[in-house]
């Protein structure tokens, strides 16, 4: 079924951009629970059930999620454009730091009006953007979408799941593919091997008024639009 779409690989090596929720400035999480020694009792519990890491950057907690490893714990998988959820998760970067942007701003936009779509004030979401390395035998779509449009469906992600799973299967790596929101590069990857050398680019705000305007603005200096969308 899928021979003609996957006739092409490619020996990818270079950087990719993630775009994940975060938060500019770190808070104590635990500050209202009482003084400071419940605090840190809290802080000190909390720690018991995390899982040893010796990149902290990856797994901290204060990403609300993690830069490779995420996305790829059984616990953590959900329903994407390559996945339904239930057998795998996938790791999803973009070649162009905008692609990430655009991507992410239309999950959120959905969100915000499913969740608020009354609330008249700009609702903020900050979010933390990362370049990682990726090196390593990848199946390239770039320009099949013209002949196989499903692959950017904006609405239905049924033809591309059955092709997450084909590829899981087959155990490759992972794939690049035009972005269905944007004229950018993403790439879908199964295989968190491949990844490698955490690095922060910056931070992001996105700022919506579900109830004045459909646009998103984005910053990348606090105050200061970068991006409308």
């Amino acid at each position: 079924m899928y021979g003609d779409l996957i006739s092409k690989v490619i020996d990818f090596d270079d950087q990719l951009y993630r775009n994940i929720k975060g938060i500019r400035e770190s808070q104590a999480l635990f500050d209202d629970l009482g003084d400071d020694k419940d605090a840190l009792a809290a802080v000190v519990a909390e720690g018991l059930d995390k899982r040893p890491s010796t990149s902290p950057l990856i797994s901290r907690p204060f990403d609300y999620g993690t830069v490779i490893t995420y996305p790829l714990l059984p616990e953590n998988w959900e329903q994407t454009r390559f996945s339904n959820g239930l057998a795998f998760g996938v790791w999803y970067g973009s070649l162009e730091v905008e692609t990430t942007v655009y991507e992410t701003v239309y999950h959120w936009r959905r969100f915000v009006l499913d969740s608020f779509p009354e609330e008249d004030r700009k609702i903020i979401a900050e979010r933390r953007l990362f370049k990682v390395r990726c090196q390593g035998i990848l199946v390239d779509l770039r320009g099949k979408e013209e002949t196989w449009p499903a692959l950017v469906d904006q609405n239905s992600y049924e033809f591309t799941q059955g092709l997450g799973d084909y590829l899981h299967k087959q155990r490759q790596n992972g794939l690049l593919v035009m972005s269905a929101r944007c004229n950018g590069v993403n790439t879908a990857i199964l295989n968190p091997s491949v990844l490698s050398n955490v690095l922060d680019v910056c931070y992001l705000t996105y700022k919506f008024n579900p109830t004045q305007s459909t646009v998103v603005d984005i910053e990348r200096q606090p105050g200061v639009t970068w991006l409308k969308i």
